[in-house]
């Protein structure tokens, strides 16, 4: 039932393709990111950052239009070329232990639209519509969407075919990852591939909600305004990674929050009370090992939290999550934080030992509480997107994360 395509691919030229493709732009601060434009002509990041050139700041639609140009520029210089026949592009990320292997193609926007490809995320209008526009201007995507599928051996089989040839691309970049890129222009492995996803019930977005949706309306914009749409344009699809579930990444995002909502310690503890079984840890750093358990860190000491199941209502597939849970029963109710999206009185962290970074935020003052959660898992991220609901705001940090400008593709 899932449909995807193979695409010609712009993309850098083997020598160059290391000092081209970047992380995302909000991954660096500021003066790496001046560094890079400084010291690499060859970054992708002086085609998203294209008022570097002119010393000034640029926004908006002028720095839509001037995107546009610097990508036409990478072309006309050879910097980019684009692939001569459609291909599926296999792609591989190892970072230490982890290894991310999948298949960058183009996912149809019908399939979105018909919730083929499931959504376990909403999205902001203004967001979108600003994409939509930046797409439309640009004529080009540089980051695919992240979607996942169950675990099928006649993708893999194919994979697995081409992981012991030579690679298109074999880099390492400074932050210790190797990436490698392999070319799937063989009609006969292209028919597989294409056939076993058209056997698959559903795709999962796992990162990408804005990119998809916006996508999505692009192609709708685009669809009214041709007078000769046919359905195949390059419109009618977005570029996507495809990785089978088992290789997909799911940390936690914990939670910070900047006060009490007026409540002394006790007065806060006693209404916790209500919802969790207490246990004071001490100066002891403690996590928690189970679904439906929190660590807490208050006044410097740690606590557990254990869910009082017969006291909290479980209905659906969202009443499950423990981020959920958090915010029916604490967030909300306690601290007086109605709207996760807008609320400039939480923060979101992240990352290996957050024990440690929860401990210091709290302790430095800038925050009051923090609250330690285990991570969501992808039968709990479907169940959630088969239910058509919608987790809150930064329930699930999903890795494999994409490098910008490995592999383009034009509207």
């Amino acid at each position: 039932m899932a449909t995807v395509k193979p695409f010609r691919a712009v993309r850098a030229t083997r020598d160059k393709v290391a000092l081209v493709s970047s992380k995302s732009y909000e991954a660096y601060t500021p003066a790496e990111l001046g560094a890079k434009l400084d010291f690499n002509p060859f970054t992708f990041l002086h085609i998203i950052n294209p008022g570097y050139k002119y010393h000034r700041e640029v926004s908006g639609k002028e720095r839509f239009k001037l995107v546009h140009n610097r990508f036409i520029e990478f072309k006309e210089n050879k910097i980019f070329t684009k692939d001569e026949a459609p291909a599926f592009y296999i792609y591989k990320k190892v970072n230490g232990p982890n290894t991310f292997c999948g298949i960058i193609a183009a996912a149809s926007v019908e399939d979105y639209n018909n919730d083929i490809i499931k959504k376990h995320e909403g999205t902001i209008k203004s967001r979108e519509r600003l994409f939509q526009d930046y797409l439309k201007t640009v004529g080009f995507n540089a980051e695919p969407v992240l979607l996942t599928y169950p675990d099928n051996d006649a993708v893999q089989n194919v994979i697995e075919k081409y992981e012991i040839l030579r690679p298109e691309y074999e880099f390492s970049t400074t932050d210790k990852r190797t990436h490698y890129l392999w070319l799937v222009t063989d009609s006969s492995d292209i028919k597989t591939i294409s056939v076993a996803f058209a056997e698959m019930e559903a795709l999962y977005i796992a990162d990408g909600h804005h990119r998809s949706s916006s996508s999505c309306l692009l192609a709708e914009q685009l669809k009214m305004e041709n007078d000769h749409h046919s359905g195949v344009e390059p419109y009618n699809y977005f570029m996507s990674y495809l990785i089978p579930e088992s290789h997909l990444k799911i940390s936690e995002f914990n939670r910070l929050v900047k006060d009490l909502n007026g409540l002394s310690k006790e007065e806060f503890l006693i209404q916790l009370d209500e919802w969790f079984r207490i246990d004071n840890k001490g100066q002891q750093l403690y996590r928690p090992s189970k679904k439906h358990h929190f660590s807490m860190y208050l006044d410097g000491e740690y606590y557990s939290l254990y869910l009082r199941k017969s006291i909290y209502n479980f209905t659906d597939a969202l009443s499950e999550l423990d981020a959920e849970i958090l915010y029916r029963t604490v967030l909300k109710p306690i601290l007086g934080i109605k709207n996760l999206r807008k609320s400039k009185r939480i923060h979101y962290s992240h990352g290996k030992n957050d024990a440690f970074k929860l401990k210091s935020k709290v302790d430095s003052g800038k925050y009051k509480v923090a609250f330690g959660l285990v991570p969501a898992t992808i039968n709990q991220l479907k169940a959630i997107a088969d239910a058509g609901l919608q987790m809150p705001p930064k329930s699930t940090y999903i890795e494999p994360k994409l490098r910008s400008g490995l592999t383009m593709y034009e509207f």
